[in-house]
């Protein structure tokens, strides 16, 4: 089985001297994700993971850094080596790459990481298994070898898979390709909440200008979107899914028409997490 850790054995590196890292911070709903700003803004990336907790120096003392970003459905992908040295705690404020607020002097560690060439042509093309403890983000190369799932011949994202074919993680809104926000930004209708753990589903109505997406943002931002029967729900449990669009005609009216269609046709009063 070819391995991660077979690629810098390769490359002539110590697995000792490098840390995994896998970036995927779920904090800033409404904002892009380490992944997006990768894809997007690749200086800014940078300057996110160059700032790093103080609790976190220790996990992180190693002379290079393997960045990995996390993806929908919960892929792994490598987007560079890095030589990695601490230079001590921020020194002045500075905007924060992905809130765009102040990261306040003191209040975190900076880092000096500079790109290294080696394994540089597998950057946005290979793809690892990171296993099961995603809340592990720093890993030591020499322990977990990382099974190698694919390798792209270029960087290319999932197309668009339709709103009747779409099922997506609430958690994982942040990091879907542009081309699926604008789509679910684009658009209103009808979705449906549901919760694997309970079994539990809800139906709701995206009528605002941002769409479904920005209904599914305001859910992951509240844990609830005003909703009572959602509010002793973690957010990140639900996966969404679509039911029925409508066009640029329908009125608000129309949606709520629908919306109570559904909820009959589903019983999610009944069985559900609706309560009107």
């Amino acid at each position: 089985m070819l391995t991660f850790a077979t690629l810098l054995d390769l490359a002539g590196i110590d697995r000792s001297s490098v840390r995994l890292l896998r970036h995927q911070d779920n904090r800033y709903p409404g904002h892009p994700s380490p992944y997006t700003l990768w894809r997007d803004n690749r200086p800014l990336f940078e300057a996110y993971q160059a700032t790093q907790g103080f609790g976190d120096a220790p996990d992180l003392k190693a002379p290079y850094w393997a960045s990995f970003v996390g993806v929908p459905g919960r892929e792994t992908l490598f987007v560079g080596l890095y030589s990695a040295e601490l230079t001590g705690p921020l020194l002045e404020d500075r905007r924060h790459p992905i809130t765009g607020g102040i990261e306040a002097a003191g209040g975190c560690n900076l880092y000096q990481l500079t790109p290294r060439e080696e394994l540089s042509e597998y950057a946005g093309r290979l793809w690892i298994d990171w296993g099961k403890g995603f809340r592990a983000w720093i890993q030591r190369g020499d322990r977990k070898e990382k099974a190698i799932v694919e390798l792209r011949r270029t960087f290319e994202e999932d197309p668009f898979p339709g709103f009747s074919a779409l099922i997506l993680n609430l958690s994982d809104i942040e990091t879907i390709p542009a081309s699926w926000s604008a789509a679910l930004s684009s658009t209103r209708g009808i979705y449906l909440l549901s919760c694997p753990r309970s079994r539990e589903q809800y139906v709701g109505m995206a009528s605002g200008a941002e769409g479904f997406l920005g209904r599914w943002r305001e859910y992951f931002a509240t844990g609830h979107g005003g909703n009572v029967g959602l509010k002793s729900r973690d957010p990140s449990d639900y996966r969404v899914s679509i039911l029925e669009t409508v066009g640029t005609s329908a009125n608000a009216a129309d949606l709520l028409l629908l919306e109570v269609r559904w909820k009959d046709k589903l019983l999610s009063r009944e069985l559900g997490l609706n309560r009107n």
